[in-house]
């Protein structure tokens, strides 16, 4: 018996640009949420901010993160604030508990309350503050879309989609900062861009290939243990990029193909993320059986009980009104 169904959209958009695959609308803005999260940290990155405060691969990575709050994460978003000369009272995010089970039992025990750097969002936040601290843009204000900085983070990911700035639609994330919203034939064209490190000026280019490098290389510090970004791109062997968002949004870029894939579960229901998105690419071909007998708990995840037996499993039971779509 089927309880409950959730819808997914989504978009793959090969390296000419062509849509080759498309599950229902995909020319109505969705807010990206997380998933731009690369797009934030390649524009810090573009600006000089690795070489200007030295930093590294795990701290570059925890930047384009959703982080579970595990201690390695904590360590490395303080890490930047120290290179930086920012306090963690700078972090405008605010605090919640660490979603990893252990961390956040771990700092109840401790007597510590939650802070900002504890937020999922911290090391995004971290790295505007950086991104301040390059173009001397005030950072008690950066969460403001007219912030120097958030203005840069905006035209770079308004220009990786194929858009102009002022037709992306803004909101306001859960973290506090400027969240756009793009159709996702534009969005699966920035995944396209940031698996074939084009569609960009150079610096730019070479700022997104740190940036995937990063992600590729330390993929516990981009979400945290067990969870799908994680368990994906470690499965994946270094041909996928990948990055969740709220609301049932992910974004990937498969370097091999060159393929960037978006999809948005429509009633934001995350649990339905990773079937969909591991059904479509299966579908696809662009991801090799080794890989997907490596996640087949993500793709059809088993429902548990309190008492720990399985009562149930989410599947994807069909695409529907999938089309191959040519460009245009």
């Amino acid at each position: 018996m089927v309880e409950s169904v959730h819808h997914a959209a989504a978009c793959a958009v090969d390296p000419t640009g062509a849509v080759i695959f498309a599950a229902g609308d995909i020319d109505t803005p969705v807010f990206l949420r997380s998933s731009a999260k690369p797009f934030i940290a390649a524009t810090v990155i573009a600006a000089g901010a690795q070489e200007r405060f030295g930093l590294d691969e795990r701290e570059i990575a925890v930047m384009a993160a959703s982080h579970a709050g595990q201690p390695f994460h904590v360590d490395a978003v303080r890490s930047i604030l120290r290179k930086i000369g920012m306090q963690e009272s700078d972090l405008l995010c605010g605090p919640h508990a660490p979603y990893n089970a252990a961390a956040a039992q771990e700092l109840e025990q401790s007597g510590s309350v939650p802070g900002p750097v504890h937020n999922n969002c911290s090391g995004k936040h971290a790295g505007i503050l950086a991104l301040c601290k390059i173009l001397g843009a005030d950072p008690a204000t950066y969460l403001e879309p007219l912030n120097p900085a958030q203005q840069r983070i905006l035209q770079f990911c308004a220009r990786i989609s194929g858009m102009k700035l002022a037709d992306l639609r803004i909101g306001v994330d859960g973290c506090g900062i400027p969240v756009y919203a793009a159709p996702l034939r534009s969005s699966a064209a920035a995944f396209m861009h940031f698996a074939t490190l084009t569609g960009a000026e150079q610096h730019e280019v070479q700022a997104m290939q740190t940036v995937r490098s990063a992600m590729i290389a330390y993929p516990e510090y981009v979400a945290g243990t067990g969870e799908f970004d994680t368990r994906f791109m470690e499965a994946a062997n270094g041909i996928v990029a990948c990055k969740s968002g709220a609301e049932g949004v992910q974004g990937a870029a498969l370097l091999d193909s060159g393929v960037g894939l978006i999809v948005k579960v429509l009633d934001g229901a995350s649990r339905g993320r990773g079937p969909a998105v591991l059904t479509i690419l299966r579908r696809l071909g662009l991801v090799d059986g080794v890989t997907l007998t490596k996640l087949a708990d993500l793709e059809h995840p088993v429902v548990y009980n309190r008492a720990g037996r399985a009562v149930g499993e989410v599947r994807a039971a069909g695409v529907l009104a999938v089309r191959n779509v040519s460009t245009g």
